[in-house]
C-alpha cells in the first residue's frame, strides 16, 4: 500500500511538474502571438515609411529635373528670338535699300545719279545686315537633358528586405560564474562582417530551465557590446539563477535573441532578525545601530506596568522608542509590541541580534562592514539554542571575532568563553566563510582576502549568522558568493594547526 501511494506521488509530482512547463509554453505562445501583431504593425508602419521617404525624394528629384529643362528651354529660345529680331530688322533695312538702289539706276541726271550712288555705297557699308552672324547661336537639341533611369528602375526592382543577422549561440561551457560576476560568451553559427555591436539581456529568477512570462522580472539590457562576450561584475546573487540572451546587431536592423540560457547564481541571502534583536539595536534589512534611547531602564518600566492596561503600555512603548533618530539610518524595521517579552529577544548586556536563515549544509560567505566610530562589535555564528543573556563567544555554541575600540583596543577570536588575541590591524571589511559540513568557519579580510582567523568544529545543529554592536552601527552584505581567493586558501587552510587549534572544539 505505501509503495503504491509513493508511486502515485511521484506520478502526480511529475504530472504537476509537465503541467507546469506546459501552462509556461502556452504563456510563451501567447507572448509570441501578441509580439508577432505588435511587431508586424511596426514594421509595415516603418515600410510605408520608408516609401513615402523614396516617393518624397522622386518627387523632388523629378522637380529640380523639369527645372533644369525649362531652364535650359527658355536660355535658347531668348537667344535664338534675339537673333531672329536681329536679322528680321537687318532684312527689313537691306530690303529697302535694294529698292532704293533699284530706282536711283532710273536717274537721268548724271549729277543726281553720282550723289545717290554715294549714299547708296555708304549706307551698304553701314548695313546691319552685312555685319550679321548667319549661324543660329543655339542648337534646338535637347538630348543633353534626357534621363534613362533603367539601371536605377533594375535597382529599385531589386529592394528587398535587409538580411538580418542570424541569432548568436551561447557557449555554456565559456560562460563562468564566480565572484560575484557573470561572464557570458557567444559565437555566430556563420560568419558574418556587417554585423556592427551585440545586445544582451538578463534577468534574475528563482526557475531553472527556459524563462517564463508570467510572474518574472523584467529584462535588462546591455547594449552596443562589441565583442562576442560581455561581464556583469558587481552583482548580488538574490535569486538562484539569472537568464541570458543575446542578439546580433547590423547598422540598420537586429537579429533574432539567441536560445536562452540558464545560470545557476544562487548565494545565501539573509537579513537581521528583529525579532531577535536586543532592544537598545536599530535594525534594518542590512543594517544594525545602537540605540541607547530604547536601553534597560525604560525596558524596566515597561515590565513593571505591564499587567496595568494595554492603553498604557502601548503608550509607554510609544515613548520608549520615541528618541531622537539616528542621523545615519532613518528607516527603522518596527517591532511588534507583544515581541517586546519574547523569550527569544536578546536583552541584558547581550546587544545581540541573529540572521533571519538558518545555516543546515553547504558552503556560504557574506560581509560586514563596521562605521568607523563603533566602539565594540561582533561578527560570527551561533546555534539558535543560544541564551537571551548570551554573548557571541562566550558560550560553547557560539564562535566570533570581537572587534573593541573603547579604552583599551582588542581584536580577538572568541569561543567558549575563551579568547585568542589577533596582533593585525582590524580590516575595513570582514568576511566571513562557513563550512557547515566540513566544520569550519573562517574570517578573511574582505579586500585582500588575507586569512584572519579559523575555526574547526563539528557543527550538530543548524546554525545562524550572529552580530554584536556597541555604541556604533554595522553594515552587512549577504548575497555572495563564496570569492575564488576564499575557495584557494581553504584548500590550503585544512588541517591547518597552531593557533587555531586552541579554540577548536565539538559542540553539543
Amino acid at each position: 500500500m505505501d509503495t503504491q501511494k509513493e508511486a502515485l506521488q511521484r506520478i502526480i509530482a511529475t504530472l504537476a511538474n509537465k503541467n507546469d512547463e506546459i501552462q509556461n509554453f502556452i504563456d510563451t505562445l501567447n507572448h509570441r502571438l501578441k509580439g508577432v501583431q505588435a511587431n508586424s504593425a511596426k514594421v509595415l508602419s516603418e515600410l510605408d515609411e520608408e516609401f513615402d521617404s523614396l516617393y518624397s525624394l522622386l518627387d523632388e528629384m523629378k522637380e529640380s529635373m523639369t527645372n533644369s529643362i525649362k531652364q535650359e528651354q527658355a536660355h535658347k529660345m531668348q537667344a535664338l528670338q534675339n537673333q531672329l529680331t536681329q536679322c528680321t530688322n537687318a532684312l527689313e533695312n537691306s530690303e529697302e535699300l535694294l529698292e532704293f538702289a533699284s530706282r536711283t539706276m532710273d536717274i537721268k541726271e548724271p549729277e543726281e545719279f553720282t550723289k545717290a550712288a554715294r549714299q547708296i555705297k555708304d549706307r551698304v557699308t553701314m548695313a546691319a545686315a552685312f555685319r550679321l552672324s548667319l549661324k543660329p547661336k543655339t542648337s534646338d537639341n535637347m538630348t543633353h537633358l534626357m534621363v534613362d533611369f533603367s539601371q536605377e528602375r533594375q535597382m529599385i526592382q531589386t529592394l528587398k528586405f535587409l538580411p538580418v543577422p542570424k541569432a548568436p549561440e551561447i557557449d555554456l561551457t565559456d560562460c563562468i560564474v564566480a565572484d560575484n560576476c557573470v561572464s557570458v560568451a557567444w559565437r555566430m553559427p556563420d560568419e558574418d562582417n556587417k554585423i556592427d555591436h551585440y545586445v544582451m539581456e538578463y534577468r534574475k529568477t528563482h526557475y531553472d530551465g527556459l524563462p517564463r512570462v508570467k510572474d518574472e522580472r523584467c529584462w535588462e539590457q546591455i547594449d552596443h557590446i562589441k565583442a562576442t562576450e560581455y561581464t556583469l561584475s558587481g552583482l548580488k546573487f538574490d535569486s538562484k539563477y539569472m537568464n541570458f540572451r543575446v542578439r546580433a546587431c547590423n547598422k540598420a536592423v537586429a537579429g533574432e535573441y539567441s536560445d536562452p540560457v540558464t545560470l545557476e547564481t544562487k548565494a545565501l541571502t539573509f537579513a537581521f532578525d528583529s525579532m531577535s534583536s536586543h532592544l537598545n539595536l536599530k535594525v534594518e534589512d542590512s543594517y544594525i545601530e545602537w540605540d541607547p534611547t530604547g536601553g534597560k531602564s525604560q525596558e524596566n518600566k515597561v515590565k513593571g506596568k505591564e499587567n496595568k492596561g494595554s492603553g498604557h503600555v502601548t503608550l509607554l512603548r510609544n515613548n520608549i522608542r520615541s528618541g531622537t533618530p539616528s542621523p545615519k539610518r532613518t528607516s527603522v524595521t518596527a517591532r511588534p509590541a507583544m515581541m517586546r517579552g519574547s523569550r527569544d529577544r536578546f536583552t541584558g548586556e547581550s546587544y545581540t541580534v541573529l540572521g533571519d536563515t538558518t545555516i543546515e549544509s553547504g558552503q556560504h560567505y557574506w560581509e560586514v562592514k563596521a562605521q568607523k566610530d563603533c566602539k565594540s562589535y561582533s561578527v560570527g555564528i551561533s546555534y539558535k539554542s543560544i541564551g537571551k543573556f548570551d554573548q557571541l563567544g562566550k558560550t560553547n555554541t557560539s564562535w566570533c571575532l570581537h572587534v573593541n575600540n573603547w579604552l583599551q583596543a582588542a581584536f580577538a577570536a572568541k569561543h567558549n568563553n575563551k579568547a585568542k588575541a589577533l596582533e593585525m590591524p582590524v580590516p575595513d571589511r570582514i568576511g566571513i566563510y562557513c563550512d557547515f559540513d566540513g566544520g569550519q568557519l573562517s574570517f578573511y579580510n574582505a579586500n585582500t582576502k588575507q586569512l584572519l582567523y579559523s575555526f574547526k568544529s563539528k557543527f550538530t545543529q543548524p546554525i545562524v549568522p550572529g552580530f554584536m554592536v556597541w555604541c556604533g552601527g554595522i553594515t552587512l552584505y549577504t548575497g555572495l558568493q563564496v570569492p575564488s581567493a576564499v575557495k584557494t586558501l581553504q584548500k590550503s587552510e585544512n588541517g591547518m594547526g597552531g593557533s587555531s587549534n586552541s579554540l577548536t572544539s565539538v559542540a553539543q
